[in-house]
């Protein structure tokens, strides 16, 4: 019995410390004195220094601020986030989501690889391969992207998502992320 009650306590004081941790980690605040008579830059600056602590280690968040560093101007800061994601244990979507960046940075050479590598580790993101074909079509290659259109069609053939992808490529509209 004395096991039962010691065994309770100790998960009891693991959840509550885990708790503080989340709660410390979130503690970051965002405050109008961050933004409110500064300049753009420095108020930028002041909000991602918040940003990065409220991403905490999540990689999409982490994403999300590096793509704000990058395509505001803030290319090394945002490609140091890259950089680490990428350099240490990974989804095979951070890879996605970061080519995604580029892509929209204007930066198809940095892209399209990152894209490649997605691929050989993912075969059935139908939605993926619509969107990265109407990018291979809006950069003019039409071969590779109504290859990949048609992976996309054997695998979602009723994706709206993947439809709209490859139908605004045709019309020169970027794939909606």
């Amino acid at each position: 019995m004395k096991i039962r009650y010691a065994a309770a306590a100790a998960v009891a004081v693991f959840i509550a410390g885990a708790g503080a941790g989340y709660t410390a980690q979130k503690a970051q605040r965002t405050a109008p004195d961050m933004y409110h008579a500064r300049q753009n830059q420095d108020a930028a600056k002041a909000l991602l220094a918040a940003a990065r602590i409220q991403a905490g280690k999540g990689s999409w968040e982490q994403i999300a601020v590096g793509r704000v560093y990058y395509l505001g101007g803030f290319k090394a800061e945002g490609q140091a986030i890259f950089d680490a994601i990428l350099n240490g244990k990974h989804e095979d979507s951070d890879v996605f989501r970061i080519a995604r960046v580029y892509s929209e940075a204007g930066e198809w050479s940095r892209a399209q690889p990152l894209f490649q590598q997605y691929f050989k580790t993912t075969d059935d993101d139908g939605t993926g391969l619509a969107e990265v074909g109407a990018l291979y079509l809006l950069n003019g290659d039409r071969q590779t992207a109504e290859q990949m259109f048609d992976r996309s069609v054997a695998i979602e053939p009723e994706d709206l998502w993947a439809t709209l992808h490859m139908a605004g490529a045709y019309l020169d509209v970027k794939p909606q992320e």
